[in-house]
């Protein structure tokens, strides 16, 4: 491996730069599910990190040297293993990813076994890093705290703003079986407990599921007034439009990010979305005072894929990706034990990020200034409610 030149990793602004010139000195591969059902955002993830990288390379590179991304596809576990063994067959310095907990919780141990870092910028599963691991490094937040964040929402500010009295409200609590939803709910049910709240129901199943009628009947033949769900888009979609046909009505319903934060979900849903609350990564939909580059992050995604961020996960991977080349630079080297040392001692307080998030690794690679927003659909747009320095709007309480 070779040693990097030193260079200031200076905010320029910058066009869109081939990120796969042949002329690239610095391989970094990016892991994502780039087809198949998750697509949607492990595309929308990818561009944050592609823009993160096209604003360095404009800037110098990283300490000199132009960064060049080899894109993986990793639709399942399976092939996430598989492309991550190419990757490094292919010398990357590390690999970047992935969205899916699935896919981070099968391509990390392969980095690890081979000593090449892993930088997991939004995969949530708490598992993930807690293996023991001393190469893998995650920027975004995990379900460990994502589910309190959704309990301590409802109970801090949803049901005290809409007049509902803890011991009248029995929540459901129905997520897809995969890490993310299973490790969420098992929080969300621990701290609804802890809060004194009744747990009526907690209902996994398959994120491919074409039917969720028997889950809902039993949300309403249990009397559930709050139902709190972690969901992929179509599981999502689902929920709604069946809860709808049965006639189950709960007073609240909040979302921990997945399709509860996309624009498409809300269009699928109709007025149906319209007080729905969500807990997720940053949005763009955040006040700017708060988040220095944020417009610049704005305007580069714009200018690349003339639209506007689809989700929160471009504007989070974004950050992620210049915090782990800021690290990177900092180690002045690809040896990875000096860039263990790096993160360990990068540090960034709230509120100097494009997302408002901070920066403290703990010894197991977890980013502990990372936090969830809360948000609620109003008149068909995902509006930030909390915290409050970054928030761009009021809750709506329906009573």
């Amino acid at each position: 491996m070779f040693k990097l030149r030193k260079v200031v990793l200076a905010v320029a602004a910058c066009g869109v730069l081939a990120t796969g010139a042949a002329s690239a000195a610095v391989k970094v591969g990016a892991l994502f599910p780039f087809s198949g059902a998750l697509a949607l955002l492990g595309q929308e993830s990818y561009r944050g990190m592609e823009v993160a990288i096209n604003e360095i390379n404009a800037a110098g590179g990283l300490n000199g040297e132009q960064i060049q991304i080899l894109k993986a596809d990793a639709v399942d576990p399976a092939q996430a293993v598989s492309e991550t063994k190419r990757l490094l067959s292919d010398g990357v310095i590390g690999v970047f990813g992935s969205y899916a907990s699935g896919i981070s919780y099968a391509a990390s141990p392969v980095a690890e076994l081979a000593g090449v870092p892993y930088f997991e910028m939004g995969a949530t599963a708490h598992k993930i890093t807690t293996r023991g691991y001393k190469y893998l490094f995650r920027s975004n937040p995990n379900t460990a705290l994502y589910g309190v964040a959704v309990v301590n929402a409802l109970h801090d500010t949803v049901a005290p703003g809409m007049g509902l009295d803890p011991k009248n409200i029995k929540i459901g609590i129905i997520h897809e079986d995969g890490p993310y939803g299973t490790d969420v709910a098992a929080t969300e049910k621990k701290r609804a407990q802890e809060l004194g709240y009744t747990v009526a129901e907690v209902l996994p199943y398959s994120a491919k599921a074409v039917d969720l009628s028997s889950l809902i009947l039993r949300l309403k033949g249990a009397g559930v007034n709050v139902v709190l769900q972690t969901a992929y888009q179509n599981d999502a979609i689902l929920f709604f439009r069946q809860a709808k046909s049965a006639g189950f009505k709960p007073e609240v319903i909040i979302g921990a990010g997945g399709g509860y934060s996309l624009a498409d979900t809300a269009k699928a849903v109709g007025a149906d979305m319209n007080g729905v609350f969500d807990l997720d990564f940053p949005q763009a939909s955040i006040n700017p005072a708060g988040a220095p580059g944020l417009d610049k992050f704005l305007q580069d995604y714009k200018a690349a894929y003339k639209s506007d961020p689809q989700s929160g996960h471009s504007l989070t991977n974004y950050v992620g990706t210049k915090a782990f080349f800021e690290i990177l630079a900092n180690a002045k080297s690809t040896d990875k034990d000096k860039i263990r040392e790096a993160v360990l001692a990068y540090k960034k307080p709230a509120g100097q990020t494009a997302n408002g998030w901070g920066f403290q690794f703990g010894e197991d690679g977890q980013n502990d200034a990372a936090t969830f927003y809360v948000m609620q659909w109003q008149d068909g747009k995902l509006v930030t409610i909390g915290p409050k320095d970054l928030a761009l709007g009021q809750p709506i309480f329906k009573k």
